[in-house]
């Protein structure tokens, strides 16, 4: 065969003949804009560690030349005079991340099963509702979510970081659009064998969609972890407010200023980081999410 025979490559058990010269090419500028995508996060871990001289040279620099952690330094130490240590901020904004992410995968997906396998009258019409809830500006809510959120009793609680984002309607689309493709067939054979509809729902329906169970989590995670509104509206009590509120409040006018610059860059790192371990850690289910959402 020789120097003329062609390279092929064992791959999920077919195979894939050697790329020709405009595959390189394609390869090639993919590869470059995923460097350049790659950039802004560079960025921000290198800018979270330049000392306060390195953050105002110009021209600015990408790469940092002496790194220090005097900057989480500073951001540790700014609350040590008051009564709310940072540490606070972050526990709160575990908790309340968490807590919302699960009741948010969990809602979008019972709210899902209910509407794609239970045909019941006017379901249609809900669907139809959820998805004009879509259109609505966030602000236009706040004063609604606000009466309901007194009218509990939940103010400076958890459940009030909780509630105010357990309605997720692009996850409800999102689980809707996966568990139509469960065939129907699988489920009333289920029931004939004698399985409840938690069994089926748990054991059958949940670990066909579980990529659109992971971009859910993503999706929700990042909205958790970095609102603000819940602590602007509904925490009077310092104590209960969110690492992202105490972040916006400490770079607030700081435009034309120079103090907390450092503190603010590795506040932004630290908002960041678990953002992108989430992504890190789902990712192959988001892509196999995009896949199936163009089989019809």
């Amino acid at each position: 065969m020789g120097q003329e025979a062609i390279i092929k490559v064992k791959n999920f058990g077919g195979e894939i003949r050697r790329l020709d010269g405009t595959q390189w090419v394609i390869l090639f500028f993919l590869a470059l804009l995923a460097v350049f995508m790659l950039l802004p996060i560079v960025y921000i871990f290198n800018h979270a560690f330049k000392p306060l001289h390195e953050l105002f040279l110009f021209p600015p620099t990408f790469i940092v030349q002496d790194p220090t952690v005097q900057n989480f330094i500073e951001l540790m130490s700014m609350t040590q005079s008051t009564f709310v240590p940072v540490s606070r901020y972050i526990f709160n904004s575990v908790i309340v991340t968490v807590l919302a992410t699960a009741a948010m995968v969990i809602t979008s997906s019972l709210c899902a099963y209910a509407l794609s396998k239970h045909k019941f009258p006017g379901s249609n019409l809900v669907f139809a509702l959820i998805m004009v809830s879509l259109l609505f500006v966030p602000t236009v809510l706040q004063i609604p979510r606000y009466v309901v959120v007194q009218g509990l009793g939940i103010m400076n609680t958890y459940w009030g970081h909780v509630l105010p984002m357990i309605a997720m309607p692009v996850g409800v689309f999102l689980m809707k659009q996966f568990m139509d493709q469960v065939p129907n067939e699988m489920l009333e054979a289920a029931k004939i064998d004698g399985a409840s509809e938690i069994r089926m729902f748990m054991q059958i329906v949940m670990p066909i969609v579980t990529p659109a169970v992971a971009t859910i989590a993503i999706i929700s995670f990042q909205n958790a972890w970095g609102n603000v509104e819940t602590s602007q509206l509904f925490m009077q009590d310092e104590s209960m407010k969110t690492l992202p509120y105490y972040m916006m409040s400490l770079t607030a006018n700081l435009a034309n200023t120079v103090a907390r610059q450092g503190a603010a860059a590795a506040g932004a790192l630290i908002m960041f980081l678990p953002q992108l371990i989430i992504f890190l850690f789902f990712q192959r289910k988001v892509i196999a999410t995009m896949a199936h959402s163009g089989i019809k």
